[in-house]
């Protein structure tokens, strides 16, 4: 199937993937995959996978929902992001308000999230349709590989904070748990939503602030449809190593983006160049 409307199901899980669009800078952007025929398609182009030109900077859109084999509906989400994992903002779902990843891009623009709500049920029941004419092919869980690295270089005593990085998996689906000294952590941790790659795997990061000690030891226990059972990595002050120097996921991951000026003004620019507004955003039936 295109990878346009990709479908994947996972014990029990059914992913459908919304028509994504090539979209450069400049030019008008490219359908990967028609709409089938009853699909409402997107009148604000959602974009899960881009092949832009090296020297291009993409803005890109992404949307996704799940739901299991019964009538129950599973999570969604909406994010957008700028030249692939630099997350501007996604919409919580659940609370319908719109999550900045860096306070200061609220600054210089604003995003209703009812247009992302609106595309988010227009998914569910794309999702519907899809499942209904369709046979059921189960695909294969692509389990995540694991990384637990700290925000900055160990000091002993010196507030630091633990970043756990779940990587390249398939269906989103993934919990991951935080256990000091064999004791499950929960205060002040924090997580992503889930980041999106070309070949359609994603990535999720967890944080825990924590005060470096070379008694403690730390564990990220991670949970997912590809794994027989978790997948514990352990991190203690005596094996901290210096932050690694490949992936930028790594560095994604530390909120620290290199020349962050001029990424949001940047952004910004690309954001009303293409004039988003609520009418853009709502969904039209074909």
């Amino acid at each position: 199937m295109p990878s346009g409307l990709g479908r994947k199901r996972s014990e029990g899980a059914e992913r459908v993937l919304a028509p994504s669009l090539r979209c450069p800078r400049s030019g008008p952007c490219e359908w990967r995959a028609a709409p089938q025929q009853g699909l409402s398609p997107p009148a604000h182009a959602p974009l899960l996978s881009l092949l832009p030109r090296a020297a291009e900077d993409v803005l890109s859109q992404v949307e996704f929902v799940l739901r299991g084999r019964s009538s129950e509906q599973g999570p969604g989400e909406y994010l957008f992001e700028f030249n692939s994992n630099n997350e501007i903002f996604h919409v919580d779902l659940e609370k319908k308000e719109t999550v900045w990843r860096l306070p200061q891009f609220q600054e210089f623009t604003g995003f209703q999230a009812e247009g992302a709500l609106a595309n988010i049920a227009t998914d569910r029941h794309n999702l519907d349709i899809l499942m209904s004419r369709s046979n059921y092919t189960p695909a294969q869980n692509v389990p995540p590989k694991v990384m637990v690295y700290s925000e900055k270089p160990v000091e002993l005593g010196e507030p630091n904070v633990l970043i756990c990085l779940a990587d390249e998996f398939s269906p989103p689906v993934v919990k991951l748990t935080w256990l000091k000294n064999g004791q499950k952590v929960e205060e002040h941790v924090q997580e992503s939503v889930f980041y999106p790659s070309r070949d359609n795997t994603f990535c999720r990061f967890s944080y825990l602030p924590f005060i470096p000690d070379a008694e403690d030891v730390y564990y990220c226990r991670v949970e997912h449809w590809g794994l027989a059972q978790p997948l514990t990595k352990e991190w203690n002050a005596n094996m901290a190593e210096p932050l690694p120097k490949t992936g930028r996921k790594v560095v994604c991951g530390l909120g620290l983006a290199v020349g962050i000026v001029g990424i949001i003004v940047g952004t910004v620019l690309i954001i009303k160049s293409r004039q988003m507004d609520e009418a853009n955003l709502r969904r039209r039936p074909m």
